[in-house]
């Protein structure tokens, strides 16, 4: 008699923990898959997945102390087995892309059914690519994030209201390198100031 496949085992990442656990919840209506671990922060996920020997990882984008797409990095080069889902609740085309450039192997929405999430989880486990296909219609016609490193850093740190000496002193750059990158920045985003072209990064999921 053959015996049963051993179930997937699921490593969980939410920081939200009535979310975490609502989502490990439907999971385990699953027959074959098994949420054996969980975290609430984006740097505790390589030490869990590697205790729990996960099979896929399901991540979310925004956690405290790394975000998912980080974590999914960090997954890749150290733990290249376990296969990652990206799970979001805000459609950013950037992320989208951001989440593949990382290495993720899905990248779906919250509130997608719970059975095109257990589907999602077999599909990468077998070496298939799952993207939400709203999601992907919107990268591709959003196109790649025009801004350099450089320029997310500073964009990123200019969005608290730091003022250009705060921001070189915070940055190690003088304050003339830092009002080019944002100009640049504030151009290549067809923004009217520092404050509107952070957002619009965000929006897109670029920051």
């Amino acid at each position: 008699m053959t015996p049963p496949a051993r179930p997937i085992r699921v490593l969980l990442a939410e920081d939200q923990s009535m979310v975490r656990e609502a989502l490990a919840a439907l999971l385990g209506l699953e027959p074959d898959i098994e949420v054996v671990a969980q975290a609430a922060r984006g740097d505790e996920v390589l030490a869990v997945a590697r205790a729990h020997e996960v099979d896929v990882a399901l991540l979310d984008i925004e956690m405290p102390g790394m975000t998912g797409i980080e974590a999914a990095a960090v997954l890749r080069a150290e733990l290249p087995g376990v296969k990652v889902v990206v799970l979001t609740t805000f459609g950013r085309p950037g992320y989208l892309r951001g989440a593949m450039e990382a290495g993720a192997s899905a990248f779906l929405v919250k509130d997608a059914p719970a059975a095109r999430l257990a589907d999602a989880v077999r599909r990468v486990l077998a070496g298939e690519r799952v993207i939400d296909p709203t999601l992907a219609a919107a990268a591709l016609a959003e196109g790649a994030n025009p801004l350099t490193d450089r320029e997310r850093e500073v964009l990123r740190a200019a969005a608290g209201g730091a003022t250009n000496a705060e921001l070189a002193a915070a940055l190690h750059l003088s304050q003339g390198t830092v009002r080019n990158y944002l100009s640049t920045a504030i151009r290549k985003l067809s923004a009217r100031n520092r404050t509107e072209a952070a957002r619009s990064a965000r929006d897109k999921g670029w920051l």
